[in-house]
This record gives structure tokens, sequence and C-alpha cells, in this order.
């Protein structure tokens, strides 16, 4: 095996230039002692923010503020990410957090201030010509002010904010602490310990019966503590039902929808085309039954391959030239940029020592993107390049269209790009491949992210949307009700080719996101919005990509919904989801074809 280098060993080229964004420790000293400076003059505006000029300078160097604390935040934690057991970085990263901390403390009394205003106090605000640049921010908290309460109401809420955690707290340590897995025979007889990370392993074993002994090993786990596990969900929902009732929302689903100001439409509209799409997955479900040559499909031969052993070995610079050539279509401005990545060091490449696992996009306003992989020479990592290079894009363009107040794009909106990179990519490469095996891979590669993503995590919303209906229509569920709830739509999304496995049941237990109520259904939206996109791009040319360019531009300037049907996707509307489906589609076909 490989020795893993150590940090200072890694060729310069491949690592990513921070001194583009701070030159050095010196530099980010000064740019710390600034803050400190700064937020001494904060608090000479308060008492005094219903005077426009007053509430223009206090955002004017909010703004200020927030951007110096970004840059030494994200530069102090890259930097410690570069090798974890750096102590130096450490607590660079740690005073980097507590100045976090210390802003956030220091300027926390102005939305409240504001909120405290009168509507026509705050509308006279929202129209002074003074204050028109902060006009969308100030309409967005007079949005918030319907389910703001009284002083004394909202100091108890935050008295209640760490208790509403625990249901959360608890199921972390049960499920990553206590919880003890057996251990697995794996294909060549030797005992392994099952844990989270090896799970999916197992599960992608070419031998049944391994696949099999994991699963059952999981769920039989889970099983064992299935009455504290539902109670712990349980609680979870009833402490949505108080945060719902408490603030004035009509639904703990549009509690949760309303920050991304999307309505519920959105949400009931994704599981319903859904719906209407399943006979493509159970027929997805009669490919895979043909192509693993069994009897019967079981739960877990879901992640086994479909390919017989299937090496694909792709250089860091080869995949760098694959995913310029299938981004060709976005047009010679966007792959100039892409370019300049490329050969400016953006991107910090290889595994050292100590450093970070996985993959992201980062960076503060002001300064270009930065990625972090792990590059491997193989698909999967090309695949994860073009992935993060399109948030790494989608920053960069929003960062250049935008003033820094605007220039986030909120989560709804964030794995479009990203997803659409790899889109783009998987059409040049079914395209260009001849080789009838690499085909297939890749065409199983593509309808198992449809698969996991677009149908799991719908299956997910649907099992969240129904338990809590249930509480909120006065119902108490137990770890029997999530079960049968969970079992039934299994059988729902799968179909008949499918053997539903009992232990399936006991899955809504280990899923960590039931925790962050209502959020995978972003998953499914930003992949079905991506797909749209890329089906636009690669039939409607120019006019569609201008339009695609534009969203990217468009930062947080406005919400969610409205910022994608400008750019040609309505999610309000069963469209962008039919048109993925259409896409999926041609992937079964085509892999039917393969396998006549």
């Amino acid at each position: 095996m490989k020795q893993v280098t150590k940090r200072s060993e890694v060729p310069v080229e491949h690592t990513w230039k921070l001194e583009d964004m701070i030159a050095n420790q010196q530099a980010w000293d000064e740019e710390y002692q600034e803050v400190q400076k700064l937020l001494g003059r904060v608090g000479d505006f308060q008492g005094k923010l219903h005077d426009p000029s007053a509430l223009k300078q206090v955002f004017t160097l909010d703004d200020e503020i927030s951007l110096h604390t970004e840059r030494l935040y994200v530069y102090a934690n890259m930097k410690h990410h570069e090798d974890m057991t750096d102590p130096a970085y450490q607590s660079l990263s740690e005073k980097a957090r507590k100045l976090s901390v210390q802003v956030s403390e220091a300027t926390s009394f102005i939305t409240p201030e504001i909120l405290a205003l009168s509507d026509e106090q705050l509308t006279a605000l929202i129209n002074n010509p003074e204050l028109s640049f902060y006009k969308r921010s100030l309409e967005e908290i007079l949005r918030q002010k319907a389910h703001v309460l009284s002083k004394p109401e909202e100091a108890l809420m935050a008295q209640v904010g760490s208790m509403s955690q625990a249901s959360s707290t608890i199921f972390g340590m049960l499920n990553n602490a206590d919880m003890k897995f057996p251990k697995v025979v794996n294909e060549d007889g030797e005992e392994v310990e099952l844990t989270h990370g090896t799970y999916i392993q197992f599960l992608e074993s070419r031998d049944r019966d391994v696949r099999r002994r994991a699963f059952e090993a999981m769920y039989s786990t889970y099983r064992k503590h299935k009455n504290t596990l539902g109670a712990t969900l349980s609680a979870n929902i009833t402490k949505n039902l108080f945060y719902a009732k408490a603030r004035r929302y009509p639904s703990i689903l549009e509690m949760a929808l309303f920050g991304d100001n999307i309505s519920t439409e959105v949400y009931t509209n994704l599981i319903d085309t859904v719906h209407d799409s399943l006979p493509l997955l159970h027929r997805y479900m009669e490919l895979r039954k043909k192509l693993l040559k069994v009897d019967e499909l079981h739960m877990y031969d879901l992640f086994s391959p479909l390919v017989e052993e299937f090496k694909w070995e792709i250089s860091y610079e080869e995949a760098k030239q694959m995913v310029l050539d299938s981004l060709e279509p976005l047009g010679e401005d966007y792959l100039k940029v892409l370019e300049d990545g490329f050969n400016s060091r953006w991107i910090d490449v290889y595994e050292n020592e100590g450093k970070r696992s996985g993959a992201y996009s980062w960076g503060a306003y002001g300064t270009h993107p930065y990625v972090l992989l792990n590059h491997k020479d193989n698909l999967n990592s090309m695949f994860t390049l073009a992935h993060e290079m399109g948030h790494a894009m989608h920053s960069y363009l929003s960062d250049e269209a935008q003033e820094y107040r605007y220039a986030q794009y909120p989560i709804f909106l964030a794995e479009v790009a990203s997803t659409l990179n790899e889109a783009l990519l998987m059409d040049y490469l079914l395209k260009k491949t001849t080789d009838p095996k690499a085909k297939m891979y890749l065409l199983t590669y593509y309808a198992d992210q449809f698969r996991t993503t677009l149908f799991r995590q719908t299956m997910f919303a649907e099992f969240e949307k129904i338990i809590h209906e249930k509480v909120e229509q006065g119902e108490s569920l137990t770890h029997q009700d999530f079960s049968k709830i969970y079992y039934d739509l299994n059988k729902l999304y799968h179909g008949d080719a499918m053997v539903v496995d009992q232990d399936i049941e006991m899955e809504w237990a280990r899923i960590p996101h039931f925790y962050t109520s209502f959020y995978v259904y972003k998953y499914s939206t930003g992949f079905s919005a991506a797909i749209s996109f890329s089906k636009q791009i690669l039939e409607g040319g120019e006019p569609a990509v201008n339009k695609y360019l534009d969203f990217l531009k468009s930062g947080g300037s406005d919400y969610p919904i409205p910022t994608l049907q400008k750019a040609g996707v309505d999610m309000s509307s069963p469209e962008p989801i039919k048109q993925a489906m259409s896409v999926f589609r041609s992937i079964i076909e085509q892999m039917e074809e393969l396998t006549k």
C-alpha cells in the first residue's frame, strides 16, 4: 500500500493558493484586530434603528464586520483542513470560531430592534429611497414579523432552545456512540465489524450472503432499541408541533418551508409527481433483478454492482480535461473561468497525512472559491471534481454579479449547479463511450443516482409528511406506527418485482435527517431542477445556457422559487420532475437495449 504523503512533500501545484485570500499569518492578525476595532462601534447604534440614516450605517458596518469575519474563519479552517494534526491551525480555527460568536453577540440586537418597530414604521423604512439597497433585507424582516413573539415570550423561547435539541442529541448519542453492531463474515470468510461506514461496503459486495448478513445484522441491532428510537423520533415531532403553534404557523410543514418562502404545493407536487412515475422505478427493479440473475430481488440487493468487475483508471489531468470537454455546452466564458480555476491553484488535489477527508467547495466573498479534494484516479473522483467545481462556479459567478449582502445562494439552490455539471459529464461520457461494458457501468451509476436522490429522498419526505400530519391530528405514534408507515411506503415505491423484507421497516430508525425535519426534499427538488436544466441546455442551446448563467449569477438576490422560474425551471409545477423522469426513462431504455 502506498505511503500517504506528508503535507510538506505535496508538490505546490497540487495545493490550493490560500495567499490569494489572506497573504500570511501577519495579515490574518491585522485583519483580526480590524474586526475588534469595528466591533467597538456597533453598540453606538443601539436604540437608534428607527432612524433611516442610523439604520443604513449599521447595515454597512454589519456587512463589513461579517465579510472580514468570514474571511478569517474560512482561511483558518482551510489551513486547519490541510493537516488537522497541526496544533497552530487547530488554535487559529478555534480563535476564528470564538470571533464568530463574539460578532453574533455584538450584532444580535439589530434584527430584534427592527422587528420591534410598528408595521407602519417598517413600511416607511422599506420605502425610504436612502435604504433602497436594503429593501429586500427589510422586506424579509417584515415577513418574519408575524412569527416573532413579545420580548418576554422570545426570552422564554430562547431558554427552551437548548431543551429542544434533546431528541436529536439523544438520537445522535445512541446512534453514534452507544449502539454496537455485530461482526459480519465477509467474502474472504473474515469477521469484520459492522459500522455505519462499512455497511454500504457490505451492501456493495458481490457475495449475496455477505449483503444479506450485513442487512439483517444492521436492522436486528436497531430493532433491539426500537422503543427508545420510537420515543426520540416522536419527541422530535412534538418539539416541532410546539414551535409551529408558539410561532403561529398553520402547520409544521409550513413552518419548515417558511425560511425559503416556499409554498406547500412545491412539497406535495414533488410527492405526487414521483408517485405518477413509480412505474419507472418498478421497471428499473425488474431490470436489476434480471441483471443480477436472481429469482427474487431483496432490499439488500439494491447496492450490489450490476456490471462485472470494471476498473476505469482516470488520472487527475485526464479528469480535468474530460470535465472541461463535457461542460462545453455552457459556453466560452464559463469554460475560461473554469480553466483558470484549474490552472490558478483553486484546488487542493490529493490526500496527505492529517488532511480532512471528503470533498467540498468553500471560500470568502471577494476572493475566488476553493475546492478540497482527496482525488483518486477513478470515475467517482472525476464526478466529484465536476460536482465541486459546479459549486465553485456558482459561488464565483454570484459573487461577481452580486453585492456581499445578496451574494450567498440559499441551501435550496445549492445542489443545482453541482448536479448539473455531473449530468453534463454523464451525457458526454455516454455519447463518447463505445465499450458496452463501460456504457453499462455509467448507466447503472446514473440510474442509481435517480433511485437514491429522486425516489428515495422523496419517500423520506413523504414519510415525514405522514408522521407529522398524524401528530397534528392528535395521534400519538409509537415505533410500531413508524415501522408500519415506513414498510408500506417501501412496498409502494419498490413495486412487485421487489421482495420488501420485513427488516426494512426499521430503517426509519437510522436516518439522522429525520431530526432536521422537512430537509431531505431539497435533495430531490435540487436534483430535478439540475436534470431539467441539463435537458434544456442540451436541447435548447444558447438561450437556455444564458438563462442558466443568469441563474448562477443571481445568488441570494431573490427567493429560490422565483430565482429558478426566471431561468426556466418552475418547481411549483410538476414539469421539472417530469423532465428528470424522461431522462431516467431514457437510461432504463438504454440499459434494456444493452441487455438484449
